[in-house]
């Protein structure tokens, strides 16, 4: 009995004796299990770390914002993989005295590898990261870009003006005639609100002639990071205006408003709605500032005699002397009417050339008073045509027509529009285009040069992405000008809810555009003479009815090359009597 309590009394000391020294005899003992989880738990952060960092690049690659939880754990893992090295490193050491081990340096090997084990796992166990990071809501590529805007007195003047009224006034309107830069004006101030940050948010748009009011929906709401949920124009105009009265302080940029127009049918509160959201609108006329209750009306001028020469000599790329060169190259430029739309588009048209087209160009301009009509381009016509005329002036000896057909095709599609370079291709391929050109390949090569001719030239402008483009308005304007007379006429009309009137015959027109036709056009003909008509872009409303077509619609249109047909429900029969298609 004796022994028995005495052998129990031993254990229990024992035990005890264990409980209280097991971390230190630990170290001695249990080495080689305390590297083994060390080496495990650290070769899984090191993987752990790789994938995470990944998600991150992929997360960027998709220009998402990376949450500060995710920033920080690879930090810190990065910070525990550093430090941890050197314990990798003395094991490895460790090893090499394996037949006589130094007992007190493998002890203190131990202790740590036994502290950093833990720190390791909980790293592991905070990295299961659903997502790494959002989508951030858009600042606009129009102030990212914009580099247009020069510093001259009328535009100075102006842009104070605006940053004055800005913080007085709800609604601002700024007007000026076609082509004297209210648009860069605008978009300038956008860009030095959001540099400064002013606002919360600065948004533009541009409304044009036809608004398209759901596409103007989806890029203020893309601004603002917000999906619609659902799918009527009222519905949609709701959901902005309940998401725009979150911002405190927002600045709204319209562009180009040719009427009196309801900003709650988009979804813009303003006034006593959102005090806090300031209005900037833009305008040809200055009826429209009054008809929308500007508080504040600033009107933006031509540029004097002296800023006009500036703009032309750069975008000319003249030298600053006094050759006769210049003295030319002055005229011409005071033939712009100090527009900058004007001067720029005819800068560009004659540099490089010689002194003899410089004044040609020069006495052009004084013979060809007749062109000038104030009221339907303001004075940009004449210069526009003198840039025209000069497309057949290239060192390819590209011929005139082919370019001038490429730039007139691209005043087909609707305002503001951005253009698919690949669809003036087919169609520039379709019409006919530079016939000596033989393989599919390289007619693309020669339009896709034509089209950068006229980038270079002023009349089309780069879009946000690489493969669209656009045309100004006042070019469009330009090119439906001359369209409306002559060989090639055209016709090019948006939204119709009616056919248009047959008065005059439309056996002239050798392209018609027709876009966003209703489903219930009025008076839509089975069969219409088109005799001359070599290109027919037809497009029924979108997210609507398509637009049935007669089977005997494209009888008389012997002519036909090129036919764009999107939202529309028509019979392959009628295509029999197309030749040229």
């Amino acid at each position: 009995m004796a022994e028995f309590v005495a052998a129990a009394a031993v254990e229990n000391v024992t035990n005890q004796a264990m409980t209280y020294a097991s971390p230190y005899l630990r170290y001695f003992f249990r080495y080689g299990q305390i590297v083994q989880d060390f080496t495990n738990q650290r070769n899984a952060l090191k993987l752990r770390k790789g994938t995470v960092k990944d998600c991150v690049g992929e997360a960027k690659r998709q220009i998402e914002i990376i949450y500060d939880e995710v920033e920080d754990w690879l930090r810190r893992a990065e910070k525990e993989l550093e430090e941890t090295q050197n314990l990798e490193d003395e094991i490895d050491r460790v090893k090499c005295f394996k037949w006589c081990p130094k007992w007190g340096w493998r002890y203190c090997l131990s202790k740590k590898l036994a502290e950093k084990t833990p720190i390791i796992s909980d790293l592991l166990q905070t990295s299961n990261f659903a997502q790494v990071g959002h989508r951030g809501s858009l600042k606009g590529i129009e102030f990212i870009t914009s580099t247009d805007f020069r510093d001259f007195e009328s535009s100075k003047s102006a842009f104070n003006q605006i940053m004055e009224a800005i913080n007085a006034v709800n609604m601002i309107g700024l007007h000026g005639m076609p082509g004297v830069g209210k648009t860069t004006l605008a978009k300038e101030v956008g860009k030095h609100a959001r540099e400064q940050k002013l606002f919360d948010k600065v948004v533009m748009f541009t409304m044009s002639q036809n608004p398209n009011i759901r596409t103007i929906q989806d890029k203020v709401a893309e601004m603002f990071g917000l999906n619609f949920r659902t799918n009527t124009e009222e519905g949609r105009a709701e959901e902005l205006w309940s998401r725009l009265k979150v911002e405190k302080h927002i600045l709204i940029i319209i562009d180009d408003l040719w009427d009196e127009f309801k900003l709650e049918s988009i979804g813009i509160p303003f006034g006593d709605e959102h005090k806090g959201c300031k209005i900037l609108l833009t305008t040809r006329q200055q009826q429209v500032c009054s008809k929308m209750r500007c508080q504040e009306e600033i009107q933006l001028g031509i540029l004097s005699k002296d800023e006009a020469w500036v703009l032309f000599k750069d975008q000319a790329g003249l030298e600053d002397d006094c050759s006769i060169l210049n003295e030319v190259a002055k005229e011409v430029a005071g033939e712009c009417k100090g527009l900058p739309l004007a001067i720029v588009t005819v800068a560009k048209a004659l540099k490089d050339r010689s002194l003899d087209e410089w004044r040609d160009a020069n006495q052009r301009f004084k013979d060809s008073t007749h062109l000038y009509d104030e009221e339907v381009l303001g004075g940009v016509l004449e210069p526009l045509k003198l840039s025209y005329d000069y497309l057949k002036k290239d060192n390819n000896q590209m011929t005139v027509n082919h370019i001038q057909m490429c730039f007139l095709l691209c005043s087909l599609f609707p305002e503001d529009d951005e253009i698919c370079t690949e669809l003036l291709i087919m169609c520039g391929i379709g019409v006919g285009l530079f016939p000596n050109v033989y393989s599919i390949e390289d007619k693309r090569k020669k339009i896709v040069e034509a089209l950068k001719k006229l980038q270079k030239s002023g009349f089309l402008l780069e879009a946000d992405c690489a493969y669209m483009m656009r045309m100004h308005d006042v070019v469009r304007d330009f090119a439906h000008w001359l369209t409306s007379t002559g060989e090639n006429r055209f016709m090019v009309k948006d939204k119709l809810k009616e056919w248009p009137d047959m008065v005059e015959s439309f056996e002239c027109y050798t392209a018609i555009a027709l876009w966003n036709c209703s489903s219930n056009l009025k008076n839509f003909p089975d069969k219409v003479e088109f005799s001359k008509l070599k290109t027919l872009f037809l497009q029924g409303e979108q997210k609507a009815d398509s637009l049935v077509v007669s089977s005997t619609f494209f009888e008389e249109m012997k002519a036909l090359q090129v036919l764009y047909l999107r939202n529309v429900s028509f019979s392959l029969k009628g295509f029999n009597s197309l030749p040229n298609l």
